[in-house]
């Protein structure tokens, strides 16, 4: 009964994000339902003392690197450095290869520590007036953009900002920058077999004589009157910040020791945070500020007038998206703490191979809760001392640990009711029937590529 109870729990997060409920309702609905049919007089305490602490205890680590990179992405956009980027790429690569363009827009983007949505929405205009000229399906419109955007430089790249590559360090005491070979070899993987299916599924249209398509929803119309950038001014602030948080990665753990103290006022109480925590993600979090003083220094002028309203739209952005994370994170420590998660983590234990078991645990959740993040944080909040153990004995670095992790989260998270896909095709005008197919297609390359690199670090130790 408790293992259903367990399940049951899981799968109705997943039934409700899916219908597109709020996830910050309905995350400690599950949660607390599950504990009122496993022991009613816990209600109380476990959500007060577990839920609500494990939620506001992710904010507390994670939130700035939310709002930061929100406020980033959104200068990035209003400064016309987003469309900059993309139009140079496009006619450096020319029209002909409209997908490749398009995916490399998107690592760019991301890698730069770009919103994922905010990608989507930069991205969508330049994408879909290529491919019209062209005539490549705009079906197959979202899959390329999830290659580009919610693939490899999400979570694969070694020193990608986004937050599936940070939430690892703070278990694994890692740098965003672990297991670099291993990042690359996985980025290989991806972007080589990705790119290959899309070519293969837009000469199986051009054979059959498919084009465009006509009556689409959400068309878009470009104003090319206005001027743009320069393409190195624009990639700047993206170049500050992958150059910024490697540096800073190196420097902190340094500066500050193995425990970072502060007194403000002498005699009085002081401050202690261990650095092994928190230096990953300061590094991350003045890399970004970094990154949004170049753009403000650089585009003040198109800034100037939007400034107030796209602030408002970042932060807002932030804490949805911070709270719907920190609220699977503490629905997942409620889960973590019920009898039948022992039988779900027993039988995920039962995986000897220990970089095989991280790996399906993590891809495992994220596509139950439909979120990366989510899945990630659920993960690791419940069974990160087990899989460093693990690692120890086997003799695996916590690097090696740290990126298929990351990747893993990246899996299976695409499932339809995923918060990103549904953007996507909402944002491009298409329908799940329409483009969800191409889209999974590039979820199971993005699996494959985690065991793809498992298999390239036991074969050649290399990480």
């Amino acid at each position: 009964m408790s293992f259903i109870v367990c399940l049951a729990a899981l799968f109705f997060l997943m039934f409700v994000a899916y219908r597109g409920f709020s996830v910050i309702l309905f995350a400690p609905v599950a949660a607390i339902g599950a504990v009122l049919l496993t022991d009613p007089a816990a209600v109380p305490v476990v959500f007060s003392g577990l839920f609500m602490e494990k939620m506001v205890g992710f904010i507390k680590l994670y939130f700035p690197v939310f709002l930061f990179g929100a406020v980033f992405g959104k200068l990035i956009e209003l400064s016309g450095f987003s469309r900059s980027i993309v139009a140079s790429i496009v006619k450096l690569l020319g029209p002909g290869r409209a997908i490749l363009s398009i995916v490399l827009v998107g690592a760019v983007l991301t890698y730069g520590g770009v919103s994922l949505f905010v990608v989507v929405f930069a991205i969508y205009p330049f994408g879909s007036e290529m491919f019209r000229q062209v005539g490549i399906p705009k079906r197959l419109l979202p899959a390329v953009v999830a290659l580009g955007a919610f693939s490899f430089t999400m979570d694969t790249l070694p020193g990608t900002p986004q937050i599936q590559n940070i939430i690892p360090t703070t278990f694994f005491h890692t740098t965003a920058y672990a297991a670099p070979i291993l990042g690359l070899v996985g980025t290989a993987f991806i972007l080589a077999t990705g790119l290959s299916y899309l070519d293969f599924r837009r000469r199986q249209a051009l054979k059959a004589g498919e084009g465009y398509g006509e009556g689409h929803a959400n068309e878009v119309v470009i104003d090319h009157a206005t001027p743009m950038v320069s393409p190195f001014v624009a990639l700047l602030p993206l170049v500050v910040v992958g150059a910024a948080n490697l540096v800073f990665a190196q420097l902190l753990p340094g500066w500050f020791g193995p425990t970072a103290t502060a007194t403000l006022v002498p005699g009085q109480h002081e401050v202690a945070v261990a650095t092994n925590v928190w230096g990953a993600i300061w590094a991350v979090q003045a890399a970004l500020l970094l990154g949004i003083f170049t753009v403000l220094a650089f585009g003040y002028t198109a800034i100037a007038g939007k400034f107030a309203g796209g602030s408002k739209d970042a932060v807002s952005g932030a804490l949805l998206a911070g709270l719907n994370t920190a609220s699977e994170y503490g629905f997942g420590a409620v889960i973590a703490a019920l009898p039948g998660f022992l039988a779900i983590k027993n039988a995920l234990s039962a995986i000897p191979n220990p970089l095989v078991n991280e790996a399906i645990t993590v891809t495992t959740l994220a596509g139950i809760t439909g979120s990366a993040s989510g899945g990630l944080s659920i993960a690791l909040g419940a069974m990160a001392s087990q899989f460093i153990a693990n690692a120890e004995a086997a003799g695996i670095p916590l690097e090696v640990m740290h990126r298929v992790a990351s990747m893993a989260s990246g899996g299976m998270d695409t499932l339809p009711h995923n918060g990103a896909v549904i953007t996507l095709l909402a944002v491009t005008g298409l329908t799940h029937r329409q483009a969800y197919g191409d889209i999974f297609a590039i979820t199971l390359i993005k699996t494959a590529a985690v065991f793809a690199v498992i298999a390239f670090y036991y074969l050649t130790g290399l990480y």
